[in-house]
């Protein structure tokens, strides 16, 4: 009996892709880049499963291209913004993600990033590496403090929540705004539920965590950053265009606000320009669920999702259930 066969459009780890091999035909995009969405289309002829990136958009055409024959699309990410969720539950395909297992790692990434802008460590040793140290002095790389000072969180999903958890270590005030007020939470760490407007004036470290829909499109653009504080830092690690780029830069280099990091940008892998020439901003490209763990698990929820589907049971995280009701 001829297997089913898998498609995974980037290298992920070995162990992930061994474990599909056992039950399935396997081809994996050796070259380890974005495949181009004729690429893509070729790519997924006649294959009953693939595992994709946020880079490969999944619409009518790639769906349509692949055959009837696909049934599982598992994305090797909590986000799915790459989906056309009604053409692929119209074409009864099952779309999945891998959430849960990214929170810590993603968490322990925004307050890395949050940490070295505030005492400026890229800057810091970028100086240091450069042979310009003389000695110290008083006045040398002042930053900011971290520790009572309040953390604004947009977004209190999975994510959202760790990172106020970590906060309380450094004694921070936390504030927070979402779709949904959460008292248990705010009892748990002692947050208090704001609106976006508050949240945007009285936050001294303000962390993105909202999910990319219409409504969150350039969720902080100018008119935002200019409510803001001064000294206060922005910190992206969420969805790139929940930020108007554009607008930072200029805030950036107005010194609107103190400074920002990023661990994701608008038009993926370019930045906007003028930003790297920034001090006042970190950036790191898109890490912030490079540990090998969470990506193991990442990978292994995708492939366990992908062996039950073809082997005709219910996917462990689907997300277009309607298909489910077919």
């Amino acid at each position: 009996m001829t297997k089913a066969s898998v498609y995974v459009t980037r290298m992920i780890p070995e162990d992930n892709i061994e474990e599909l091999r056992k039950h399935f035909a396997v081809e994996v995009n050796q070259e380890d880049r974005a495949l181009s969405k004729e690429e893509l289309k070729e790519k997924l002829k006649g294959k009953h499963a693939v595992i994709s990136l946020l880079t490969d958009t999944i619409d009518s055409e790639v769906l349509d291209a692949a055959g009837p024959q696909l049934k599982i699309v598992a994305n090797y990410a909590v986000g799915f913004n790459n989906f056309d969720l009604a053409a692929a539950t119209e074409r009864n395909v099952i779309l999945t993600n891998t959430p849960g297992v990214l929170d810590e790692s993603t968490a322990t990434l925004t307050f890395t990033l949050l940490l070295s802008m505030a005492r400026r460590i890229p800057e810091a040793n970028k100086f240091l590496r450069d042979g310009k140290w003389q000695g110290w002095a008083p006045m040398f790389f002042i930053g900011l403090d971290v520790d009572k000072k309040t953390l604004g969180v947009a977004g209190l999903g999975r994510i959202g929540k760790n990172v106020a958890r970590k906060a309380k270590g450094f004694d921070m005030k936390i504030i927070y705004t979402d779709v949904c007020r959460n008292e248990e939470f705010e009892k748990q760490v002692g947050a208090t539920f704001v609106d976006k407007e508050t949240l945007l004036k009285e936050s001294d470290f303000l962390t993105l965590h909202v999910p990319l829909i219409p409504e969150t499109h350039h969720y902080i653009g100018e008119k935002e950053l200019k409510m803001m504080k001064k000294t206060a830092v922005l910190i992206n690690a969420s969805r790139g265009p929940v930020v108007d780029e554009i607008a930072l830069v200029k805030a950036l280099q107005e010194k609107e606000i103190w400074g920002a990091g990023l661990d994701v940008f608008e038009e993926e892998p370019r930045i906007a320009p003028g930003l790297s020439d920034l001090d006042n901003v970190v950036i790191v490209p898109h890490i912030a669920s490079a540990t090998m763990d969470t990506r193991l698990k990442m990978g292994a929820i995708a492939v366990d999702n992908i062996i039950k589907v073809l082997k005709g049971q219910m996917p462990v995280t689907c997300v277009n259930p309607e298909v489910l009701k077919k």
